[in-house]
């Protein structure tokens, strides 16, 4: 009797190099110095393996891209669905909001205007989205990066897909060296107290597992009687519904779409690819449901972010695996310079407008901004749990906040990303211009915001990467 195996076989790779790395931040400084997440390292074992290994095992790397691809939906689900807890200060929660839109901005300006310059000179057949892959890579993450780009190899834009994963990787080293590196800088600097910097000297933080001594925290509370239905079986299961009303609804806007045409058609394929921004509104809209029920009692946050959790882990490993290097060897020019050039304007403007934005905590939400605009945002959480081990100060829990808020701000954007796309399809370059125009008025907005909300700070020694409003408060 023949049964598929397939997904359960790249589920156990992919588990086997997790397990391996995890054991390796535990025994290597090199891991634990740089906080290289556990995935990450997984991931590159995945890209040896996938490239070079498996296809003598006859195994292929195709169904990771279905991780991937999921697994994304099912994230921004589990994180949707968590009940709204602690106190926040909403001009501190916009704050977040604008500092993370103004790397949208700023990402994509440079990506779109760099891919014009390198069509214009020495690459003339790059395809004209090429550019979008830094914030798509940076800022929105390997899911989006590669459902995204496998709606442009559709266009015409071979390996797009790949392309995606590969700037997101470049991201997440970005996140984890570039994060490290500011964190020793503002130590040195005094962006930070010495109170604060001590907790760099937690052997769990630094190894990633938390000694046999230490008080175990609890990850998840039950909110259903075992006997009845495990409490995590309750809490898959809200998922996995959401997930199959947002398959539901894609289904029901493609048939509409097939009215309109080619073009409608080619819109529905499109909307296939951004099915994590329907999943979030379905998940929304679930949540008004269970709360219209008054079953609210029923969820848990610590059982919901740990189904985010586990599925962030698995996708960026599985993305990284996912990554043809022959594909990269052919792109390998135009994703360095991007790659660089974005990492180094992410690491420079991210503090300098956060230490002009807000008033306390500053290096805290620095952190947490810079993290998840060049890796996710649990790779946010990972560099501001180096300096604030548990999430005592409220920057943790106004960044979830703000990330609702930036959703919603961010749809035109998304709605967008495949104007470029249609200047290659249909010759006209008025399209790409468009999308370059939109992501300029995401700036404009970013700027004006800034300047609303810093007030007298916001060019105050403009010089300087970081502005010392009281020595005492760094």
């Amino acid at each position: 009797m023949e049964f598929e195996w397939g997904f359960f076989i790249d589920l156990g790779i992919v588990g086997v190099a997790l397990l391996l790395s995890t054991f390796l931040r535990s025994r290597i400084r090199f891991f634990q110095r740089y906080l290289i997440p556990n995935a990450l390292t997984a991931g590159f074992f995945l890209l040896f393996f996938y490239n070079y290994l498996a296809p003598v095992m006859g195994v292929t790397s195709d169904g990771l891209g279905g991780f991937v691809y999921h697994l994304l939906s099912i994230s921004f689900i589990s994180m949707t669905l968590r009940k709204a807890s602690g106190v926040t200060r909403g001009k501190s929660t916009f704050s977040m909001s604008v500092g993370v839109l103004s790397q949208y901005a700023l990402q994509a300006l440079l990506g779109l205007l760099m891919t014009f310059v390198m069509i214009s000179t020495f690459l003339p057949g790059l395809f004209p989205s090429f550019g979008l892959f830094l914030p798509l890579g940076y800022v929105l993450g390997p899911g989006q990066a590669f459902a995204i780009g496998k709606g442009w190899e559709a266009l015409g834009f071979e390996g797009s897909g790949t392309v995606g994963l590969t700037f997101a990787a470049f991201g997440f080293l970005w996140a984890c060296f570039g994060g490290v590196f500011l964190i020793n800088y503002g130590i040195r600097r005094g962006w930070m107290t010495k109170e604060q910097s001590a907790v760099l000297k937690d052997k769990g933080v630094t190894t990633g597992v938390i000694p046999k001594e230490n008080e175990k925290p609890v990850g998840a509370r039950l909110t259903m009687e075992t006997e009845a239905i495990d409490s995590m079986t309750y809490h898959f299961v809200l998922v996995g519904i959401v997930y199959l009303s947002t398959y539901l609804l894609l289904k029901g806007l493609t048939f509409l779409l097939s009215f309109a045409g080619d073009l409608g058609v080619q819109l529905a394929v499109n909307l296939w690819g951004l099915s994590f921004i329907f999943a979030a509104l379905m998940a929304l809209l679930a949540k008004r449901v269970i709360r219209f029920l008054k079953l609210e009692y029923t969820l848990d946050n610590g059982s919901l972010t740990r189904i985010s959790g586990t599925s962030v882990d698995l996708m960026v490993a599985a993305s990284i695996g996912a990554i043809s290097i022959t594909i990269v060897v052919q792109y390998w020019l135009p994703i360095l310079i991007l790659c660089t050039l974005g990492g180094i304007v992410t690491i420079v403007t991210v503090p300098w407008i956060c230490s002009r934005l807000f008033t306390d905590h500053k290096f805290h939400r620095t952190l947490i901004i810079y993290g998840a605009c060049t890796g996710t945002m649990p790779t946010g959480l990972a560099l501001l749990r180096v300096v604030d081990s548990e999430f005592e100060t409220p920057a943790a829990s106004e960044y979830m906040f703000s990330a609702g808020i930036t959703f919603f701000l961010a749809i035109p954007f998304i709605l967008i990303i495949n104007l470029p796309a249609y200047s290659y399809t249909t010759g006209n370059p008025l399209y790409f211009w468009i999308a370059v125009a939109v992501s300029g008025g995401y700036l404009v907005y970013s700027l004006v915001a800034f300047l609303i909300l810093s007030r007298r700070k916001a060019f105050a020694s403009p010089s300087k990467i970081w502005h010392h409003e009281k020595p005492s408060n760094p």
